[in-house]
């Protein structure tokens, strides 16, 4: 994990927020590669759910919501941690992972087990972030930052039966931050207190929730599988009963072998139809679904796959991270899929002169309308390839004194190393297709 935020910081994919005034704890900025690299696994993500199906509709609901939302949802009395301080290092930690943490004065022991530890008894400790609207403090202006985008799909569940001319099963996702006043966030962007989700609610008729909830496991996992996780990092694993959200009937976690050991990458839950219910009540709204043809009413019940895109950013960049030995010399690599990669291909001019910069200009013009490329002529050719490498483009395209006469250049393969002469005109064509062909990562043939 050590080299993996060096190379991110090193590059400007992701880098602590605030640093010249030393920092903000689990706070951090994502540079132009980093914003990309995010981009492109959320782009992945709405493609696989909305323009490869026909049965989900997308929201971008706001991130304040009426303080009532967070009563009909649970999350006011019972979104907490179990919250201890240390009287003598000042430090929090959560009583429940005590044997996570480290004592702040003897790092090497637990806290509490230090000569000098004097923890406070455990309290709940809510985790939403409260702020205020309007400009009067007072009991009335008190609102909180969304923890999870989900309810915001719940309050326009009625919308979208009215105008999207939708019925069970269908879905509704979108893509936003949510906030959680952690107690020990950590593990670089693993866990932040400000996040940004991937959710989407499946409403479906009570009786399919089961088959779709199966349905959903199994689509989920394989969406990471085709963008290149490597098979023997990622795992689907149930929830035992003692896990259980108490709404929920059956929930699976897609989980990825970060090298701080197996986490969750993603949950696909059961949620029954708990909030509609909830939110029903509270708002005194009628939210059940009539079916037209038969009469029938219900409350549809929900399966849930909500992901996080950090987390998500963070997988693929630990799975894609590689070294290798080139001629004696250490190579720093990502192996992205290049659906992910931020810069797609890379034009590098081989010197600053006889009309190479012009030729490469233009094929960084004709290239731009297709994909995400740059220009890059400082330095050696060789450093210019490494710093493609540690962004994970997939190709290099040189041009040199051949490219003037026959207009023709080298297009280098990020992971094989092979280097093929292509015309300049079938290039397009060529990265395109490139783009479209399966693909798996080469850490797999190595192992």
């Amino acid at each position: 994990m050590d080299k993996i935020v060096s190379l991110c910081k090193r590059r400007g994919i992701i880098f602590p927020s605030s640093e010249i005034y030393g920092g903000i704890g689990s706070s951090y900025d994502y540079g132009h590669y980093g914003v990309l690299l995010k981009n492109n696994v959320k782009a992945q993500w709405w493609r696989a759910l909305l323009q490869e199906r026909d049965d989900v509709v997308a929201l971008d609901s706001a991130i304040i919501q009426h303080p009532r939302t967070w009563e009909a949802s649970g999350h006011l009395a019972g979104f907490t941690d179990p919250l201890v301080d240390c009287r003598t290092c000042k430090r929090r930690y959560r009583a429940d992972k005590l044997e996570d943490g480290q004592c702040g004065e003897k790092p090497s022991k637990r806290p509490g087990e230090g000569p000098n530890c004097d923890l406070t008894e455990a309290r709940n400790f809510n985790l939403m972030f409260e702020t205020t609207v309007g400009p009067v403090q007072d009991e009335g202006s008190k609102v909180f930052l969304r923890p999870e985008t989900a309810q915001g799909i719940f309050l326009n569940f009625k919308h979208y039966l009215q105008f999207a001319r939708k019925k069970p099963p269908f879905g509704i996702a979108q893509v936003g931050k949510s906030f959680r006043n952690e107690i020990t966030p950590g593990n670089f962007v693993f866990r932040m207190r400000e996040f940004e989700q991937m959710e989407m609610e499946f409403f479906v008729p009570p009786h399919e929730a089961e088959q779709w909830y199966e349905f959903w496991k199994q689509a989920r996992y394989d969406w990471y599988l085709k963008l290149g996780i490597r098979e023997d990092h990622l795992r689907l694993r149930a929830h035992d009963e003692d896990e259980l959200s108490h709404y929920s009937s059956g929930t699976s976690d897609v989980e990825y072998l970060y090298p701080i050991g197996w986490q969750e990458l993603e949950g696909i839950a059961k949620r029954g139809n708990f909030d509609l219910t909830q939110h029903a009540e509270f708002s005194k709204q009628n939210l059940e679904y009539v079916d037209t043809a038969s009469g029938e009413r219900y409350l549809p019940h929900v399966i849930e796959p909500a992901a996080g895109a950090d987390r998500a950013t963070l997988a693929f960049l630990c799975d894609a991270y590689d070294e290798d030995e080139i001629e004696g010399e250490t190579r720093t690599v990502l192996r992205l899929h290049p659906a992910l990669a931020p810069v797609k291909a890379a034009v590098l001019p081989l010197v600053k002169k006889d009309g190479q910069p012009q030729m490469a200009r233009e094929i960084l013009s004709d290239l731009r309308d297709r994909m995400q490329v740059e220009y890059d002529e400082g330095g050696a050719i060789g450093r210019r390839y490494r710093r493609q490498d540690e962004i994970g483009t997939p190709w290099s395209i040189t041009v040199d004194h051949q490219s003037i006469e026959d207009r023709t250049v080298t297009v280098r393969d990020r992971d094989s190393l092979t280097q093929e002469r292509i015309a300049i005109s079938d290039l397009p064509a060529e990265l395109e297709r490139r783009l479209r062909a399966p693909w798996k990562s080469p850490k797999l043939s190595a192992s």
